[in-house]
């Protein structure tokens, strides 16, 4: 894996983003490929079954859990990459760091790790569609 990541340059890209190592990478860009195929970052975390169900009733929508489509293997890694970086991220002073932190005053432990995933999902279609290595200071939260 870390041969294949270093002679690939999105999977050397993808490396600098938090919670992304050699497997994610090596893993993300071989299913994903040209993230032009999603036209967006969210597009990308609903294919990895990281955004939540919905549910109408009576005309109210209600958000459930995480839908659970897509790549088993890539969402788990996923999550844990999120859970393995969260403590690195909440120490951080960046825009990640802060929504982390806000994200943990409100809801439980193991929702932020899966929201971080979502994130990290978009992050990682960002950064595979500009082509570019992650930059904290313009991700947005």
């Amino acid at each position: 894996f870390v041969a294949m990541a270093r002679e690939n340059e999105a999977a050397r890209r993808l490396s600098t983003v938090p919670g992304i190592g050699v497997i994610n990478a090596t893993a993300l860009v071989a299913a994903v490929g040209d993230a032009r195929s999603f036209g967006r970052g969210r597009d990308l975390a609903a294919w990895l079954g990281l955004t939540p169900r919905q549910a109408t009733t009576g005309g109210k929508p209600r958000l459930l859990g995480i839908s659970k489509r897509g790549n088993r293997y890539l969402r788990a890694n996923l999550i844990h990459g999120a859970r393995a970086v969260l403590p690195r991220i909440m120490a951080q002073d960046t825009s990640l760091g802060r929504w982390v932190r806000g994200l943990l005053e409100r809801s439980h432990k193991n929702v932020v790790v899966v929201a971080l995933a979502a994130k990290l999902a978009r992050i990682v279609w960002a950064v595979l569609r500009k082509e570019r290595g992650f930059d904290p200071t313009i991700a947005a939260a």
